[in-house]
């Protein structure tokens, strides 16, 4: 049974960036069973879907994420790590990461194939001075 937890700093600093772990277990991260993605919660909002990575370490970003997100993957730790650039207070949310199907185009269908998929307990992320 696959298992995820993820990890940050909890509080970083507007323009930094951040890094997020996500460790698995039960699994390879390099299983060609799941892709592997990010999805937040800000205070107030729905889920979003940040981006996933693949067995081929293929990369997908959601366009409001895309251009300051990073994927990466480590098979001899079996983590999954996250980057994101140039934070604001509006990246202030808790970050799960999700093992699931994938790949899918629009962001709506990346969620909506998530739903009910192994998902860790989350981290909480505050960006503030």
């Amino acid at each position: 049974q696959v298992q995820l937890v993820e990890s940050g700093p909890g509080l970083v600093k507007p323009s930094e960036t951040l890094f997020l772990t996500c460790a698995v277990s039960g699994v390879s991260v390099t299983t060609t069973q799941y892709y592997w993605s990010w999805i937040r919660q800000s205070p107030g909002k729905g889920l979003e879907w940040m981006g996933a990575i693949g067995y081929q370490e293929n990369t997908y970003f959601s366009p409001r994420f895309r251009g300051r997100t990073f994927l990466s993957r480590e098979a001899s730790t079996n983590h999954i790590t996250l980057r994101l650039s140039s934070v604001t207070p509006e990246d202030t949310a808790v970050y799960y990461c999700v093992a699931g199907p994938g790949p899918y185009g629009p962001d709506s269908h990346w969620l909506d194939a998530l739903q009910g998929r192994p998902r860790g307990p989350g981290t909480q992320v505050t960006v503030s001075a």
